[in-house]
């Protein structure tokens, strides 16, 4: 329990930084939408400019800007990127850090398991991530009724929207714990889990380009789009089990990493 607290108390000024970004950007974007509905004709014009590869690419081909639910899914393509990138950096960092900091070896000195603390840390990262999780929920439903321009809200599909961010953050946060175990030495939590978040991006969207799904289907990005999950009030429950396959598979590969893993000592 002392490692779980330590944990939180660590991240407690990420967690705020990432909450009130996370706020400020729905927001910030949702306060347009009345420009945007406003102007429905100027919308689709503008839509129809951009190169459909462009559109295909990005997922925005099935977003009708004009109701507040469609602008709410780009908004929340958007929301996705810094879920991915906040939990990517938990996962890179859970134990690295220790490494990096030299304190690894301390740590151990102690009457616990490396199950243990593996698990306190995890339990710890998860939390954050609620806690991350929770602030999108009120800003999403605060913003979405303010500025909805008396549109009708489809709460439920908001809600399995909003669903999706669980198994969504649990991939990045557990992939990129296996990803830092399986390196010798993370020096810098950064460059790993950017290079694990845009390059998933990167590959869905030249999937969706290509129309080659054999290499969409391995990105998250494409498991949970909001564009797909907003037209069906639903998600793809193949596509969500390979997120959730590859998140126990990354889970188990990190305990035995771990106990396996040969700890550099300070001294």
């Amino acid at each position: 329990m002392n490692i779980y607290m330590h944990e939180i108390k660590a991240k407690l000024q990420s967690i705020l930084i990432w909450s009130g970004s996370l706020c400020v950007l729905i927001l910030v974007f949702l306060s347009m939408f009345q420009v945007f509905s406003a102007e429905t004709a100027m919308v689709t014009e503008l839509m129809a400019s951009f190169p459909e590869e462009l559109l295909i690419a990005f997922g925005m081909t099935d977003m009708d800007w004009s109701t507040i639910l469609g602008f709410y899914g780009l908004v929340f393509t958007f929301v996705q990127i810094c879920l991915a990138v906040q939990a990517a950096n938990y996962g890179v960092g859970l134990v690295s850090i220790e490494e990096t900091e030299w304190t690894a070896d301390f740590l151990l000195s102690k009457p616990v398991g490396r199950v243990q603390i593996l698990t306190s840390k995890l339990l710890a990262a998860v939390t954050s991530l609620a806690i991350t999780q929770a602030v999108v929920w009120a800003s999403s439903f605060l913003f979405l009724n303010i500025f909805r321009e008396g549109q009708e809200l489809d709460a439920k599909t908001v809600v399995v929207l909003l669903l999706s961010m669980i198994v969504f953050q649990l991939f990045f946060l557990t992939v990129g714990l296996a990803i830092s175990l399986l390196v010798k030495r993370v020096r810098n939590v950064l460059p790993y889990s950017m290079a694990l978040v845009f390059g998933l991006y990167i590959l869905n969207a030249f999937g969706s380009l290509l129309g080659e799904e054999s290499l969409e289907i391995l990105s998250p990005f494409k498991h949970f789009a909001p564009s797909a999950i907003i037209k069906h009030a639903a998600w793809d429950w193949p596509l969500m089990m390979i997120s959730v396959a590859l998140t126990i598979i990354s889970v188990i590969a990190s305990y035995m990493l771990y106990a396996r893993r040969n700890i550099s000592s300070a001294v």
